[in-house]
């Protein structure tokens, strides 16, 4: 099957590096791997380049391994699993100055190697995308959910919270300036890799660019390593860990405006609009209320991502994450102060009121208010010093 395959054109030069290493992540793909392998050497043979072909092994228990050093491949076994581990351990095992990567699942068009490797060599850039979105997607090769919704909406959040110009957040064939790499401190072991790579360089002013590529449909009968609602939720998840000031400022508007309303509505009571409609009842009070905890966790998630971040916090939010641990303590017991002294006002006057009915739910709701705040804030900053003790 392989005998008329092109060997790996793997002459090093003087420094013993590679103008590029290309990395393949792999786990059992020994139906596509030879294919995907041919369709590189094709591309790259016909340059001047030094390069060397990589297959990052993920633990197979098929032909995958022996495939690729009889291709003349450097098989780098990692043991830690998944597609993000497999592509670090790949390229951080990688000797070319450029490194490029794909899946060897024959899905991505790797005739399109030494175009995206001239694209970000002649261009000076940090990282080349080979987009699959503005080149020729065959039918059935990509799921109408991943093509219609997931990947421009993922897109879509990483330009405008990062200040990118992607066309393709998920593409999984790039090729990336290794010592850029070294410097972005990529983490991920999962399908997420592909958004920690994009907005890490972004963060870090990364020169990248694009050509225009596309996507065959994969082979009949193999059963891919994505899935759809677990790893579409773990790049959205890796997305908002890497901006928390979005947590921070819609969590403090919310819960500043609620909390402003919620105080109007306890000092003017219910008011008629024009006759029409009344605001600022008890209704409107139980709905400021829910928003003004919402607000509240919303901001103290924000405080967290700070904890993993090198974003600069608002001052108020620095000076709760460096909270001296005594003004804590006395906020705690404050806040369960508050929660008995509450309910002793309302023993106190149910009891006044010889057991029966109350009518204190104008007061009561305000009341709830500010110490569903001071509850929510210091359960939160409990949470926040006890993950900054561990990140300590």
């Amino acid at each position: 099957m392989t005998d008329h395959i092109p060997q790996v054109k793997n002459h090093p030069s003087e420094t013993s590096a590679y103008d590029l290493s290309f990395v393949f992540p792999c786990l059992n793909e020994e139906a596509t791997l030879s294919l995907c392998i041919q369709q590189v050497n094709e591309s790259l043979a016909s340059s001047s380049m030094h390069y060397e072909i990589i297959v990052a092994d993920n633990g197979s228990t098929d032909r995958s391994r022996e495939i690729a050093v009889e291709l003349g491949c450097r098989v780098v076994p990692v043991n830690e699993r998944g597609y993000g581990a497999a592509l670090r351990g790949g390229i951080e095992a990688a000797m070319g100055d450029y490194v490029m990567f794909a899946d060897s699942d024959n899905t991505y068009l790797y005739e399109d190697a030494s175009r995206l490797y001239t694209a970000a060599s002649e261009k000076n850039a940090d990282m080349a995308i080979a987009s699959r979105m503005t080149g020729q997607i065959e039918p059935g090769a990509m799921p109408f959910l991943h093509r219609w919704a997931g990947t421009p909406v993922l897109t879509w959040l990483i330009n405008r919270l990062f200040n990118g110009r992607l066309s393709d957040c998920n593409s999984g064939f790039r090729c990336i300036r290794k010592s850029a790499y070294e410097t972005w401190n990529i983490r991920s072991n999962g399908m997420e890799f592909a958004s920690e790579l994009l907005i890490k360089a972004l963060k870090c002013g990364a020169k990248s660019v694009e050509i225009s590529s596309g996507l065959r449909k994969g082979p009949e009968g193999r059963v891919a390593h994505l899935r759809t609602w677990r790893d579409g939720m773990r790049h959205l998840l890796f997305i908002f860990s890497e901006k928390p000031s979005l947590f921070e400022l819609i969590g403090f508007t919310i819960l500043l405006l609620a909390t402003i309303l919620q105080i109007t509505a306890f000092i003017t009571g219910p008011i008629s609009v024009a006759g029409l409609f009344h605001i600022f009842d008890m209704h409107t009070q139980a709905l400021l209320l829910l928003s003004g905890i919402f607000g509240a966790q919303f901001y103290l998630f924000g405080c967290m991502l700070y904890l993993q971040s090198k974003d600069p916090p608002m001052k108020l939010t620095r000076k709760l994450i460096f909270l001296d641990e005594g003004v804590l303590f006395f906020t705690l017991l404050a806040t369960v102060c508050g929660c008995i002294g509450l309910a002793g006002y309302i023993g106190a006057q149910w009891s006044l009121s010889g057991f029966s009915n109350l009518n204190l739910a104008h007061n009561l709701l305000f009341g709830c208010h500010i110490l569903a705040l001071f509850i929510t804030f210091s359960v939160g900053l409990l949470g926040l010093h006890v993950l900054k003790k561990a990140h300590n």
